[in-house]
């Protein structure tokens, strides 16, 4: 389905927001983003929970927590999953979808994968036994006016910078570079996967061109969590929705697929995820 929304100018408006007025979200836009939440799909079949979450003080006085890294949003989203093949790069896919919806309707978000409480969270969230709960965020009316530790937290990150095409995308194995012109008209696609947010910047996503395919791995350069998730998985699941937004906005068809082991000879922390199949 595609987007009522400039995929490319929303992807390119979309940043990292940290401080929030404190303006609650009418009652109104609420429904209005329960609903998306409620339609939201993927196309690895894997079903994804919401939960939008208001900030108020438990029973116990007690608020949700970020360690101060996000100031005066009083909403926040999380996401889970269960345990499972490409349960985590649904779970990316769907909640980009869902943060490139709300940055077209002007509110402001932040991928959170780590500076949070989490367990006040998953309490919060009723989460099941089992269920992989690697992000939230928070939702809310941006401040114009960055503070001091949002500009740090840029800085430090490297927010504002991508990795260079040539060092993503490979045509036939990962010795040759796939060029723009090559790519023809998968290259507005590829650029949108390239622009996507990743935990801690690294763009973990690699695309490798084999004829009509595109197959997309993860260059793991970070280790598991404590609680065992591979954040970077979640990561190309975000590259994924924007690769695919974008081919839809463009119409290209073609769908997601798991294939057997491409035989491709690739460097020791590549690892296959899936493919894209054109049509």
């Amino acid at each position: 389905m595609k987007m009522d929304f400039s995929v490319e100018e929303t992807v390119k408006k979309r940043q990292s927001v940290r401080s929030y007025l404190e303006r609650p979200i009418p009652a109104g836009e609420k429904e209005q983003i329960q609903n998306y939440m409620a339609k939201l799909n993927n196309p690895f079949s894997v079903e994804v929970s919401f939960h939008l979450l208001e900030n108020k003080p438990s029973s116990s006085g007690e608020k949700l927590g970020t360690y101060g890294v996000i100031k005066g949003a009083s909403d926040f989203i999380g996401a889970s999953v269960a345990p499972g093949e490409l349960g985590l790069e649904a779970l990316g896919y769907s909640f980009e979808q869902l943060i490139l919806y709300l940055t077209s309707l002007g509110f402001g978000t932040c991928w959170l994968g780590g500076t949070f409480d989490r367990s006040g969270f998953a309490a919060a969230m009723k989460l099941k036994e089992g269920e992989l709960f690697p992000a939230i965020s928070p939702i809310g009316y941006p401040q114009e006016k960055r503070r001091m530790m949002d500009s740090m937290a840029r800085f430090i990150a490297k927010s504002d910078q991508r990795l260079p095409w040539e060092t993503m995308f490979f045509k036939g194995d990962f010795s040759h570079t796939l060029t723009q012109d090559e790519a023809g008209a998968y290259a507005f696609p590829l650029e949108m996967l390239r622009l996507a947010p990743s935990a801690a910047n690294k763009q973990p996503w690699r695309v490798v061109q084999d004829g009509d395919s595109y197959h997309f791995y993860e260059m793991r350069s970070m280790k598991d969590n404590k609680l065992g998730i591979d954040i970077q998985r979640t990561d190309v699941g975000i590259g994924a929705c924007h690769f695919h937004l974008a081919a839809q906005e463009r119409d290209l068809s073609g769908q997601f697929v798991k294939l057997s082991e491409p035989k491709i000879q690739k460097p020791e922390q590549m690892c296959y995820l899936f493919s894209w199949k054109a049509v």
